[in-house]
Parts: structure tokens; sequence; C-alpha cells
């Protein structure tokens, strides 16, 4: 029985620490592949603004270009909205059959948050929570969490990876304010970045050369 890692997050934009993390939990936890699924619209995070779906895919693409253990998946973002990680992970397992087990990759806010999700008993009988504890992020204690959703430690492992403490949005912020992200993302999702004007960066004239923040990247 293979394992497929199921990576979900708005990835806007994704960056070295969502590769370093996905890279980390397949050798840690076997993983044969990782889908790397950016969601649509989160329903306990309906009041934030991402960027459009085809930017998300076409960076994600960009992103994880070579890694032949990496896929994208857009099962979320052409389903319905809202749309709750349990019915993905149904519609998941139908999907791959039977003969695969799921490993849903989540950050350590996820421990926080789960007893809000919708039937957390049930997307942990479907799947096993593979949790990224980022640099500096601090543990969640097992019996904080068997509180919020009885038994669920039994289900969760700590992938602790190494890599920068860096997030998106703290990515958006440098872009709007015209700093530089390099070594931050790779080089193509920075030029993809650049050409589009996302985050409020200025927008480039040429298809790949220019860095958001208006530095030149050299190739």
């Amino acid at each position: 029985m293979g394992i497929v890692g199921i990576y979900g997050g708005t990835f806007d934009p994704p960056h070295l620490g969502h590769l370093a993390a996905a890279q980390e939990a397949q050798e840690v936890a076997g993983l044969e592949r990782v889908l790397f699924m950016p969601s649509g619209l989160n329903p306990l995070k309906q009041d934030e603004q991402a960027s459009a779906v085809e930017h998300r895919l076409a960076m994600i693409e960009l992103a994880i270009a070579g890694n032949s253990g990496f896929e994208l998946s857009r099962a979320d973002v052409d389903r319905p909205r809202p749309s709750y990680t349990v019915d993905l992970l149904e519609h998941l397992r139908d999907d791959l059959g039977r003969d695969h087990e799921l490993a849903f990759i989540a950050g350590m806010d996820v421990l926080h948050e789960l007893h809000r999700w919708r039937d957390p008993q049930r997307l942990l009988e479907l799947t096993r929570l593979l949790v990224v504890q980022r640099p500096g992020e601090a543990d969640v204690p097992p019996e904080d969490l068997d509180r919020r959703v009885p038994g669920a430690s039994r289900r969760v492992q700590i992938v602790t990876t190494p890599g920068v403490a860096i997030s998106s949005t703290e990515l958006r912020e440098r872009v709007a304010a015209g700093r530089s992200i390099r070594y931050l993302v790779p080089d193509a999702v920075a030029a993809y970045i650049a050409e589009h004007g996302l985050y409020g960066g200025v927008k480039s004239q040429e298809s790949g050369g220019k860095e958001p923040g208006g530095a030149r990247l050299s190739f």
C-alpha cells in the first residue's frame, strides 16, 4: 500500500519553505508522492483575499518543476465552494483507490484549529496528519490536542523541517514594499510574480528578466 501526501494550502506564493517541508515529509513518512493542492476558499478564512487560482496554479507548477515526486492537483480548486477537507479526502480516497493511504501535510496551526474543522473525527479516520514544525515554532502538547479532539494525537506525526522560517504573508509584504524575495522562492516563481505584477509589485516589462522589487535576476 502506497502513501500519498496531500499538501493543502493557499500557496500565495509557494516558497522554498513549502518545498523543503514537502521533501522532508516525503522522506520521513515514506510518501510515494506529494500532491500540492492549492485551496479554493477556506471555510474558516472566507474574509481573506487570495490571488486568482490560475496564478497560484501556475506558480506551483513552476515551483515543483523537475521533482518527479511532486505533483500539482486541482482537486480542491475545482470543487464547489466552500470546500471542506473531510469531503475532499473522501473524494480523493475514492479517486486514488483504497490501496492508497492518505497523509495530509499541514502547518502547526492546524493543531489549534482542528476542532473547528468539519467532522474532525471522520477526517482523522481518512488520513493521518503530517504536521510541519518550522524553525522556532512551539510544540503543542498531545493532551491539549486530545482535549479538543479526543484521540487526535495518535493520528499526528510532527515533521521538523529545515529551511527558512518565512510565510507567504511576509513574502507578499516584501514584494509590496519593493524588497527582494530572491533565495526565498524559486527563481521561476519570482520571475512570474514580477511578470504579472502580483502583490502590488512593479510589473516587469520583460517575461523573465526582473525580480519583484526591481532587481535584476542573474540566472
